[in-house]
């Protein structure tokens, strides 16, 4: 840093700005395609460069240039060239000058800063938005999350804030260990839990795992979630669709695939709503045992039923063919990005080594922050929270179809955060049905949606959707099965 550049006391004065030549970034390294230029054209080039540079930002205000005598020198052009382009961009506001001070870049031009797209998937301009697999984000706990964050920072030992276990913090997986026995049944030993980016991540280092075992396909319900075709994908592996009946997942079309490994919602199937019978549950779990095989138990919203107790994990029956993953995208918020997965002890050694070489484990205050919001009971008590609220939006729900859509048949309301809704022949077809409703800004999703073979019996079934109602109040419920009942009236 120059003399002229500092304060008496030696400080920086940003004011003065900085010297390309001194700041990495010298000036005349945008200008040489300019120096190249015709010599009949070569000033206009020269001046234009400079305005470009000045006007897009890549010269930010306050940037000192050279003198006229450095810059001609390393440009290899005259002088005078330099000169009449400073005098120039003086002139026009876009340089500034004083006698022994040199040249400056003026204050000016405004640059526009880089616009940063947002790609979160939302539904833009909808009046009514049914879409399911959101939660209410306005419930998130911000003066208990505030408060375990606070206790956290001021309490977290230096040394763990280097790099993780790749399984997670010790503290944070014991405590899971024990949340998931009492609340959902699961045969846990904090060893062999994955603290992971949510369901997403445990999806990807369970279809690694996979690959590297020799499998090359992977069972998936149909219909069931979509993004799971590209999550196995990424690890090269393929879903195979595999039909459902009224008590899961069919058994029958599975063994005759050939998979070894498939992917279950045994507690509440998505989109379907059904919970897995005992009889399909055991029959499930004879058939992975009998090919050496694997269950991928996804509990994405197995804490919410409204009935009676949740429907205790699959994994709890056999913890040695079951990998069980479940996250608080739902419970919480999904911006989180914060999960588990707990793994057999046979691919135990295989998904950590993956997760290590994949991300060197998950961030760590999250976890202790995480660890301390479940030791207090904060989190105990959001999930009461919720389900009283969602459960008084389902009810809304179910009132307002029977309201607006007589006959409407609605399955799937035992739990979760969505139902199914079936409605009368009347309002098909789907097509012009959801066509209607999305003309009077309602976003919904049809059943078909979720399925691998869309749209083979929409004549035979009618209208059919997947109804999301958690991230909704209950006015806005009512008054958005109004305004889908008002589109499509018959």
């Amino acid at each position: 840093m120059t003399p002229s550049q500092t304060n008496r006391d030696g400080s920086a004065d940003p004011a003065r700005g900085t010297d390309p030549a001194r700041a990495g970034s010298p000036a005349w390294e945008l200008l040489l395609p300019a120096a190249s230029a015709p010599a009949r054209t070569r000033g206009r080039s020269l001046q234009a460069a400079l305005r470009a540079a000045v006007r897009t930002g890549r010269l930010a205000p306050g940037t000192r240039l050279p003198s006229s005598r450095d810059l001609a020198a390393d440009l290899g052009v005259s002088r005078g060239l330099v000169t009449e382009a400073y005098e120039q961009l003086t002139a026009e506001g876009y340089l500034r000058s004083g006698r022994g001070a040199g040249t400056w870049v003026g204050g000016a031009v405004r640059a526009a800063p880089p616009r940063a797209r947002d790609l979160a998937p939302r539904s833009p301009g909808a009046r009514a938005d049914f879409v399911p697999g959101t939660p209410d984000l306005s419930l998130f706990p911000r003066a208990a999350w505030a408060a375990a964050q606070r206790a956290v920072l001021a309490e977290l030992p230096h040394q763990d804030l280097g790099y993780p276990d790749p399984r997670g913090l010790p503290q944070l997986r014991t405590v899971l260990a024990e949340l998931l026995a009492r609340r959902r049944g699961v045969v846990a030993d904090p060893e062999r839990i994955v603290v992971v980016s949510g369901v997403a991540q445990a999806t990807t280092l369970l279809g690694f795992a996979l690959h590297a075992r020799g499998l090359r396909t992977v069972g998936v319900e149909d219909p069931g979630s979509p993004q799971h075709d590209a999550l196995y994908a990424s690890a090269g592996v393929t879903t195979v669709p595999v039909p459902l009946d009224g008590e899961g997942i069919a058994v029958g079309p599975m063994r005759d695939s050939g998979v070894r490994a498939v992917v279950t919602t045994p507690s509440h199937q998505f989109p379907t709503g059904i919970a897995y019978s005992a009889r399909r549950r055991t029959e499930l779990l004879d058939w992975a045992r009998s090919v050496d095989g694997l269950v991928v138990e996804d509990d994405y919203d197995g804490d919410f039923r409204y009935d009676r107790a949740p429907v205790g994990a699959l994994q709890g029956l056999d913890p040695e063919h079951v990998a069980y993953t479940g996250s608080v995208s739902k419970s919480l918020a999904p911006g989180l990005r914060l999960g588990w997965l707990l793994v057999p002890q046979s691919m135990a050694d295989e998904v950590v080594e993956r997760k290590r070489t994949m991300d060197l484990g998950h961030p760590t205050l999250d976890q202790a922050l995480f660890a301390r919001f479940v030791e207090r009971g904060d989190y105990d008590r959001q999930l009461r929270r919720c389900q009283r609220a969602y459960r008084e939006r389902r009810d809304t729900l179910v009132a307002a179809l029977e309201e607006h859509f007589p006959g409407a048949e609605v399955a799937g309301i035992a739990a979760g955060l969505h139902v199914i809704a079936e409605l009368p022949h009347r309002y098909g077809p789907q097509e012009d049905f959801l066509a209607r409703v999305a003309a009077a800004g309602v976003a919904v999703r049809p059943l078909t949606d979720y399925t691998h073979a869309r749209g083979g019996h929409d004549g035979e079934r009618g209208v059919r959707l997947v109804l999301g109602y958690a991230h909704l109040s209950p006015a806005r419920i009512r008054a958005g099965v109004r305004l889908m009942a008002e589109a499509t009236r018959v």
